[in-house]
C-alpha cells in the first residue's frame, strides 16, 4: 500500500479540509484510495471517508499498539492511503512525541507532507520549517503553503527550496469557502452540512488548481503490510445504533463485528424497536442535541429496556451510556441506570486512559486492563460502585467509571477492540455461553 501522511505544525490548521480535497482529487483519478486519521478522532474520519468513498480508519499507537497499526492499515484494503495527522506533527501524549503522527510515521516508515500557514512572516518561516524537517529524520518530503496569495507563494517557494532540502508542492489560497464550523473538540458532524459532497468536490477543485497532485502521488511510498485475517465467524446477532445521535464508532470495531458476527444497524431516533439480537451496541455521539426526539420515542426505549430485563447483552459507550441512564438534561431516557446526565460548559475528561476492571464485567474478568479514550462535556450521577479504575498515562489523575446491570454495561470511554481483542473475545464467548445456557 502506497501511503502518505498530511500534517501541520499545530491543530486548527485546516488539515482536514485540505486532506479531504486531496483525497477526492486522487479518487477522481480512479485510484483505489483509503483514508486514515492518526489519533482517536471520530468526526474527521467521516469527512475523509466521504472523500475516499470508503469507511476511514484510525491509526493510534496507544489504542492499537505497534502491531495494531499495521493491522488497521491492512484492514484498509486499498492500493493507496492518505493519512491525516492529528494535532501538530510532533505532538503526542503529555509533553512528549509518544503516539504522535511523527512517531506513527516513523514506526511505519510513512512519508509526510507539511501544511504550513505563514502568519505575519516571510523568512522567519525558514528556521521553523527547517527545524521540523530536520527533526523528522527525513520523513517530511514536501510542503504545501496554506492561506497565501500567489505572489507570496512564489517568493516563499524560492527561499524554502533554497535554504531547506524540501520540495514545495503548491499552495492553497485563502478562501471563506474552505471553512467548517467547530463544536467541542473539532468540526461539526458531516451530516450537519446539507451539501457535504458538493463542498468536498469544490474544495478538491480549489486545491487541484494550485497543488501538484500528481507529484504528491509520486512522493507516496510503499508500506509492506500483510492481508488482515479476521477471527472465526460466530453465529451472533448484533444490533448497532447508528443515526445522527449515535455515530462515533471506530471503523476497526465495525469491520471486526461485521466480519465476525451478523450485524444489523438501527436508529434509536426513528425505529420503533431494536432488531432481534444477542448484543446491542450503542456508541458515542451527541445525544444531548437530540434529547427531545430520543425521549419521545418511547417504543424504542421500551424495546431496549425489555432486552435489558431479559438479560440480553447491551453496551452503552459514551453518548450511548448517557442514553441508558434515567434522563439527559431532564428528558427521560432508558432508565436502566438510575442517574441523570447533565451537560457542563467545559470538558470533564479528555484523553487516553487505562481502565482496570475491579469486578467481572461483560468485557473481561476482574483485574483485566483495557486501553481507551475519553472526552465528554457531561456528568452522570449514579449511586452505585463503579467497575473501572481509570488512570491517565503520564499523569497522576485517577477516577472511576463503568456500571453494569444484568448484562448491560455503560461507560464513558471509547474502546478500539482491534487493540483490545481479549475484551472482544471475552464478550463474544460470554454471549455464546449465555445462548447455550438459555
Amino acid at each position: 500500500m502506497k501511503t502518505l501522511l498530511i500534517t501541520a505544525p499545530s491543530s486548527n490548521s485546516g488539515k482536514t479540509i485540505l486532506t479531504t480535497g486531496i483525497i477526492r482529487a486522487i479518487n477522481k483519478r480512479r485510484l483505489d484510495i483509503k483514508a486514515f486519521k492518526t489519533g482517536p478522532d471520530f468526526i474527521d474520519t467521516k469527512y475523509l471517508g466521504l472523500a475516499s468513498g470508503k469507511r476511514a480508519g484510525n491509526l493510534d499507537m496507544y489504542l492499537l499498539g505497534k502491531e495494531g497499526l499495521r493491522k488497521a492499515l491492512s484492514m484498509g484494503n486499498g492500493e493507496y492511503a492518505i493519512i491525516e495527522g492529528a494535532m501538530g506533527y510532533f505532538d503526542g501524549i503529555h509533553n512528549t512525541y509518544e503516539n504522535s503522527s511523527f512517531q506513527i510515521s516513523k514506526e511505519l516508515n510513512i512519508s509526510s507532507v507539511l501544511i504550513y500557514t505563514p502568519k505575519g512572516e516571510m523568512f522567519s518561516a525558514i528556521p521553523k520549517i527547517k527545524g521540523m524537517v530536520d527533526f523528522s529524520d527525513g520523513l517530511i518530503k514536501g510542503i504545501i503553503l496554506n492561506k497565501v496569495t500567489e505572489p507570496i507563494y512564489t517568493m516563499m517557494k524560492e527561499i524554502i527550496e533554497k535554504h531547506i532540502s524540501i520540495e514545495v508542492l503548491g499552495y492553497v489560497p485563502y478562501s471563506d469557502f474552505l471553512k467548517i464550523e467547530s463544536r467541542y473538540l473539532g468540526l461539526i458532524q458531516d451530516h450537519e452540512i446539507s451539501n457535504i459532497d458538493e463542498f468536498i468536490n469544490e474544495s478538491s477543485r480549489i486545491i487541484e488548481d494550485t497543488v501538484d497532485i500528481d507529484r504528491l502521488i509520486n512522493i507516496m511510498e510503499e508500506v509492506e503490510i500483510k492481508p488482515f485475517e479476521y477471527p472465526r465467524k460466530r453465529d451472533i446477532n448484533i444490533a448497532i445504533a447508528y443515526d445522527k445521535a449515535f455515530n462515533f464508532y471506530y471503523s476497526e470495531n465495525l469491520n471486526l463485528l461485521e466480519h465476525i458476527c451478523n450485524v444489523e444497524y438501527f436508529s434509536p431516533l426513528k425505529d420503533r424497536e431494536v432488531p432481534d439480537s444477542d448484543l446491542i451496541f450503542i456508541g458515542g455521539g451527541y445525544p444531548e442535541l437530540f434529547k427531545e426526539e430520543l425521549s419521545s420515542n418511547r417504543a424504542m426505549i421500551s424495546s431496549i429496556r425489555a432486552h435489558a430485563m431479559k438479560g440480553k447483552h447491551i453496551i452503552g459507550e459514551a453518548g450511548g451510556f448517557m442514553y441508558l441512564v434515567s434522563s439527559i438534561e431532564g428528558y427521560p431516557m432508558c432508565n436502566i441506570f438510575n442517574g441523570q446526565a447533565k451537560m457542563t460548559d467545559r470538558l470533564q475528561k479528555f484523553g487516553y486512559v487505562n481502565m482496570k476492571l475491579t469486578k467481572d464485567t461483560i468485557l473481561g474478568s476482574k483485574g483485566s486492563m483495557i486501553t481507551g479514550n475519553e472526552f465528554h462535556r457531561s456528568t452522570i450521577d449514579i449511586e452505585d460502585t463503579p467497575l473501572f479504575n481509570i488512570e491517565k498515562p503520564k499523569s497522576s489523575r485517577k477516577w472511576q467509571c463503568g456500571h453494569q446491570f444484568n448484562n448491560v454495561l455503560g461507560y464513558y470511554q471509547h474502546i478500539n477492540f482491534l487493540g483490545n481483542m481479549e475484551s472482544l473475545n471475552y464478550l463474544l464467548d460470554r454471549i455464546e455461553n449465555h445462548r447455550k445456557e438459555g
